[in-house]
């Protein structure tokens, strides 16, 4: 049939498989690249919202998916980068890509702190630590002066010499360019010792240190990058909204990033796109359903809040019920179904 096998180490852990992967992801950067030419602006803010979503779920699904340490303070690290940044731009005056890694940094530094008790803890319990971590940031920034409570700090636009980043279409083009750095980071990593090592504690810690890994280590590790593309998140974030507030980063996101890697795919890193997509784009297809029928039924907009809530866990659910592996798993079967055809095996 022509298949060519793979027959060293390097081709099987190359970046880019095989020309047809290669062609599928050039297309993909030119429709990402006309894309904001062609949407309104209110789609182009819905890209964006998917871009810097995109970001938070890879540090997620690195930590979870892929070393199986679970964690609900997700949303608060992403908060932690978004104050990092509003304090150091707003403050200390300094430069958006200053702030950036900065800001990343700061939530890895905390990161690492909240993966001490991985090395004890597991399941439900290591779950419950984490939720602690983010009950005790939401308490700090509303009472902590510098972050001024439920006032909520300003973020200055970003600006490159004269130019200054203030339309959809130029956050667009920022966000798209580090989303790509991030996946291209991540997707290395995964491909790495590290993330071999990250697998093997994720299948089986005891096996993992039986073999030489140290989990201290690694867990530690997967903690402070997962924690450090939060801030990366939570620094395009706060520039975007350019106010930013404790609700922005409660329990709720933290569970909408556990979504977005359940649905998308644990441990992978296509999955977190996917995912990433799916989750930014339900409350919106639920606003456009409701103004669809608004004449229909009047009352459904009253009810639009608990609906999107609703439809969020029968989404999750599901998936879990027909379809574990996410949407990456049925990106894999059609994938196979096309290789094999017209072959049913």
């Amino acid at each position: 049939m022509g298949r060519k096998f793979k027959t060293s180490y390097q081709q099987d852990s190359a970046l880019f498989q095989n020309l047809w992967v290669k062609s599928w992801l050039a297309i993909a950067i030119v429709v990402l690249c006309v894309l904001p030419f062609v949407l309104k602006p209110y789609e182009l803010s819905i890209m964006n919202g998917i871009g810097i979503a995109v970001i938070g779920a890879l540090g997620l699904n690195l930590l979870t998916g892929y070393t199986g340490q679970i964690s609900l303070c997700h949303g608060a690290l992403v908060g932690i980068g978004a104050y990092s940044t509003a304090l150091l731009s707003a403050n200390l005056g300094l430069h958006f890509l200053v702030s950036l890694p900065l800001s990343g940094l700061m939530a890895a530094a905390l990161g690492l702190i909240v993966g001490v008790p991985s090395l004890r803890l597991k399941g439900l319990y290591l779950a419950l630590g984490t939720l602690a971590f983010g009950f005790i940031f939401e308490y700090v920034i509303l009472h902590w002066n510098l972050t001024q409570g439920e006032m909520g700090l300003a973020v200055p636009r970003i600006q490159f010499a004269s130019f200054v980043v203030e339309t959809e279409r130029h956050f667009y083009f920022l966000i798209l360019i580090t989303a790509a750095l991030a996946t291209l980071a991540a997707k290395n990593i995964a491909r790495s010792k590290i993330g071999r090592c990250f697998v093997a504690i994720c299948d089986r810690d005891i096996a993992a240190e039986a073999m030489g890994i140290s989990l201290t280590k690694y867990k530690i590790m997967a903690f402070g990058i997962s924690a450090f593309y939060a801030g990366l998140a939570g620094c395009l974030l706060a520039h975007y909204q350019q106010w930013i507030v404790p609700g922005n980063f409660d329990l709720m996101l933290s569970i909408s990033y556990i979504a977005m890697i359940i649905m998308g795919g644990l441990g992978t890193v296509l999955g977190s796109i996917l995912g990433a997509g799916l989750i930014t784009l339900i409350p919106h297809g639920i606003v456009y359903l409701t103004d669809a029928f608004k004449d229909v039924w009047p009352g459904l907009s009253g009810l639009i809040v608990s609906f999107k809530l609703g439809v969020f866990g029968l989404v999750i659910v599901g998936t879990l019920l027909f379809e574990p592996r996410g949407l990456f798993g049925i990106y894999q079967r059609i994938k196979v179904y096309w290789k094999t055809w017209p072959f049913k095996y």
